[in-house]
């Protein structure tokens, strides 16, 4: 199992009560944090532009601003997005923003991608909110234009919701074969299937019954489509809050909803703490935690990337979980 992890940037409300202007500090500190030795294989950001549970002015910081940032401030660890809208941006610009990104980094950037959900930003944004057909169509078109850009380095492509003629991606990342492509979602008509044409890794639930059931969705789907189900790195997101003891464990989570919840109010809190309260939402003891991702990687799953909402504020559960839960799973 190999392993990596979400950099706070607000959108889950992790940089409340860091003022602005230290808040790409505290970002880039973690980063660097992680960069060292060889624990972490990857960071990683959302790509948003509103907070959640709901909307609220606290801080969102863009996903391939960070990205340039962070290829430019660490040295070794893999950089990814869980995962990029695909119509906040037309897909030949977001090829070359995210080759000009891999240059940067020296061939580290991985390319999550999604059809996208949060309707209030959509709109927001002005990009409508079109139905989950169309989203998922213009994802199947845009990754086949930036998977041509970087392979070729010039794209021309005429489908339904997207056309490009003659778009140069020059230079092409630094990557032989391009940069990897996650495609996230568990969608099981038609974003499985993508994956299944095009993907090196996806991305989805964590629960067991429910990642079982996707892998077998997947491996269907690559079996109609002539993809070696084994060549694609399946991978799962946990909530990690970490403590020595299940009475440690509550504390933390206990701080955790006492930060967001003047923001949220008491049920919303509620519902966000509810979904990283349990070992198999991430959040438990290490021996608890081994013993539910030992389930996961048991089932097939090759990746984990953890999210810790403490990580702005006290790295503690992340060192925790890098020296007594990852040594037992890699």
């Amino acid at each position: 199992m190999r392993f990596g992890l979400f950099i706070p940037q607000g959108w889950r409300l992790d940089l409340v009560g860091i003022e602005p202007v230290d808040q790409w500090r505290v970002m880039s500190d973690l980063a660097t944090y992680v960069d060292e030795g060889d624990i972490w294989d990857s960071l990683w950001v959302y790509d948003h532009f509103h907070t959640v549970p709901m909307p609220t002015n606290e801080a969102t910081h863009e996903a391939w601003s960070l990205m340039a940032a962070f290829a430019a401030t660490t040295s070794r660890i893999k950089l990814g997005q869980m995962c990029t809208a695909m119509s906040y941006r037309n897909p030949a610009y977001l090829a070359k923003v995210a080759a000009t990104a891999d240059i940067i980094s020296g061939g580290r950037v991985q390319m999550g991608i999604g059809g996208g959900w949060y309707e209030h930003e959509w709109r927001a944004y002005g990009y409508g909110f079109p139905s989950a057909g169309v989203r998922l169509a213009r994802l199947d078109e845009g990754v086949q234009i930036m998977r041509d850009a970087w392979r070729d380095g010039a794209v021309t492509f005429n489908g339904k919701h997207y056309q490009v003629d003659g778009a140069i991606v020059a230079p092409k990342p630094l990557q032989d074969e391009g940069i990897p492509l996650w495609i996230a979602g568990g969608g099981e008509k038609v974003t499985l299937r993508i994956a299944a044409k095009y993907a090196q890794y996806t991305n989805f639930t964590a629960e067991p019954e429910g990642f079982a059931h996707k892998s077998q969705i997947l491996s269907e789907h690559c079996q109609d489509v002539g993809t070696d189900f084994g060549s694609i790195v399946r991978s799962a997101n946990v909530n990690a809050v970490v403590g020595a003891s299940e009475s440690e464990v509550r504390d933390r989570l206990a701080q955790v909803r006492s930060r967001i919840s003047g923001l949220t109010g008491d049920s919303a809190a509620d519902a966000m703490l509810n979904s990283m309260s349990t070992p198999q939402g991430g959040s438990g003891t290490p021996e608890q935690l081994i013993e539910s991702l030992q389930k996961l990687k048991d089932l097939g799953c090759e990746y984990v990337i953890c999210y810790f909402p403490e990580a702005a504020y006290d790295r503690s559960s992340i060192d925790r979980f890098a020296e007594e839960v990852i040594p037992a799973l890699r």
